[in-house]
């Protein structure tokens, strides 16, 4: 994985709440071609998932609504994130265990079934969290939108990481939990 750069990452995760403050000034077509620009420059290290993703959106624009395809850019984000997490359980290590690594480099038995587990629970938060957006892309207004897109996903994300972190914690202080299937 490649360096992550503050600007696309911060502009990222603003973009529910800029689209919200910006739409009435700027329009939707501005900001879905702002968002499949946002998309490629955000995740250059998924840059054939973030392609399809992007024209995915501007197909969506093109054949549909333009507000739809910029309401879209947290579906593509949480599919793109799928994608990545869920190719990774089936080739090379789980995403999850090469954070794991960067760490502990011998990493034991109990700790890469650990972190696949982990992966595939990141798989489950993507896939649902995506619903959800697809769901407020379709049928919310732009306010509520971006109230869930732009706010409460990022809660949902941090309560993921305590949790996992948490959970982490009690299965470091309980070594044979680990083993069990």
């Amino acid at each position: 994985m490649g360096k992550l750069t503050p600007l696309p990452l911060l502009l990222g995760m603003a973009w529910p709440l800029l689209a919200w403050w910006l739409h009435d000034a700027l329009g939707s077509w501005p900001l879905l071609i702002g968002g499949v620009l946002l998309l490629a420059w955000r995740l250059p290290d998924a840059r054939r998932l973030a392609a399809i993703a992007a024209g995915v959106l501007l197909l969506t624009g093109l054949l549909v609504d333009a507000e739809l395809g910029m309401r879209a850019y947290p579906v593509a984000i949480n599919a793109v994130m799928l994608g990545l997490f869920a190719t990774s359980l089936w080739r090379g290590r789980p995403i999850i265990e090469r954070l794991a690594r960067l760490r502990e480099p011998r990493l034991p038995p109990s700790g890469v079934r650990y972190t696949r587990r982990v992966t595939q629970a990141w798989c489950g938060f993507f896939l649902a969290n995506g619903a959800i957006a697809a769901w407020t892309a379709l049928y919310a207004d732009l306010a509520l939108w971006s109230l869930y897109n732009g706010a409460i996903s990022y809660a949902l994300i941090a309560l993921m990481f305590c949790g996992e972190w948490l959970c982490r914690r009690r299965l470091r202080r309980e070594p044979a939990s680990c083993t069990s299937p």
